[in-house]
């Protein structure tokens, strides 16, 4: 299969539709396939994240300098 060849062929096909019904399905297949990466966080992973964004609203957090110290060991 010529891939390019296939896609020319889907837009001279998308180009002639005059169909709105074809083109809202088309158009809602190509935001599914798009899919946010937080969608496909777990919910603890959401709930993590979050918390984070709380802790940073309230200032609950550290320099860069002071992070590398704690977390020296890991990196």
């Amino acid at each position: 299969m010529n891939v390019y060849a296939e896609k020319i062929k889907l837009i001279e096909w998308i180009t002639q539709i005059t169909d709105t019904g074809v083109l809202d399905k088309l158009l809602e297949f190509q935001r599914k396939s798009q899919s946010d990466w937080w969608d496909s966080l777990s919910d603890l992973e959401k709930n993590e994240i979050e918390l984070g964004l709380i802790d940073l609203e309230e200032g609950n957090t550290v320099d860069h300098t002071e992070a590398r110290k704690l977390y020296e060991r890991y990196l």
